[in-house]
């Protein structure tokens, strides 16, 4: 059988910790959701947003030398190690490579692994109304780990799993009832998630330069209404030089005369405005009693759609 790509199981933020016997936590790793299919024949992953990306990851689609079902659909993230911590930016400079040459050559210079949490195919069978606990159960049948390709692990004190958090600088933690169903499409209270550092997804309003370089970007998000908001510049984070080289590149193709913001940025003299074309995931700390984000980060540029960036989906994730 052809499997139609599904939309995974979300978690719900939380700021309380869920307690009772049935609940465990396991490390938020900031990666790429990704859910892998196999209907015997062929191989494909697809990701949270149902975009196909099998050629990114070519160390993957030897399916048998990690998963003896002889059909399947796994659930999971892909990460990328930077310094020995998972990195955002790197996992995405793998993602959205095109050309078959530069994917052979990233194999060797961004190594990625496969965290695996979650089976919803198997062998035939729909296995999505099966506790939590006995999928993982029927995962570790199944999965072979290596280098590529890992069992995310669980941990029963929350609270000491988000401390360690805390001090590596990780996102944060997944909550997870052992006893719950997987829906498809569904985020409900039964998946939580607890982050030390919070991120959205931000369109691009305008830039700022330092000589004939960019050197900040200017933030914005959509409201109910379609009106679009400053809520920061972010100039820090993990961009590259050449990053900042290819942005001044694309500033003329997208400058506009007027802003596109509803309100007037903060620092806005010697701003470039620019239509809301880029998108960017940033990492902050808070939300200013102003509505604009506390010492926002740039981690990298996404593909997002710029109108997706909402203020709704950002209080979601």
């Amino acid at each position: 059988m052809e499997f139609k790509p599904i939309l995974p199981f979300e978690p719900i933020v939380t700021d309380d910790m869920p307690r009772g016997s049935t609940w465990i936590s396991q490390i938020k790793w900031d990666g790429v959701r990704m859910l892998t299919y196999y209907d015997g024949n062929e191989v494909k992953l697809i990701n949270r947003r149902l975009n196909e990306r099998t050629s990114q990851y070519p160390e993957l689609t030897n399916i048998s030398a990690y998963c003896s079902a002889k059909s399947v659909i796994l659930d999971g993230e892909i990460i990328a190690l930077d310094e020995g911590r998972p990195s955002f930016y790197q996992v995405m400079r793998r993602d959205g490579i095109k050309k078959q040459q530069n994917i052979e050559r990233a194999v060797k210079q961004i190594p990625i692994t496969y965290m695996i949490f979650d089976i919803l195919y198997c062998d035939g069978d729909w296995v999505l109304e099966k506790s939590l606990e006995m999928r993982q159960h029927l995962l570790r049948k199944i999965i072979t780990p290596s280098m590529a390709v890992q069992l995310v692990d669980n941990y029963p004190e929350s609270e000491n799993l988000l401390e360690v958090m805390r001090q590596h600088q990780m996102e944060g933690i997944v909550l997870k009832d052992l006893s719950s169903s997987y829906s498809i499409g569904g985020k409900d209270q039964r998946w939580q998630k607890k982050k030390v550092f919070k991120d959205l997804n931000a369109a691009v309003g305008g830039v700022t330069f330092r000589g004939k370089t960019v050197n900040s970007l200017i933030l914005g998000l959509y409201d109910d209404d379609g009106r679009f908001w400053y809520i920061g510049h972010a100039g820090s984070g993990k961009l590259s030089v050449q990053d900042w080289r290819e942005v001044t590149a694309v500033v003329p193709a997208l400058q506009m005369q007027s802003r596109p913001f509803e309100n007037l940025p903060e620092r806005w003299k010697g701003a470039v405005w620019l239509k809301p074309a880029l998108t960017v995931k940033v990492q902050y700390l808070e939300w200013t009693p102003h509505q604009t984000l506390r010492h926002p980060t740039i981690q990298a540029f996404v593909s997002f759609p710029p109108d997706s960036c909402t203020f709704r989906l950002a209080r979601e994730t």
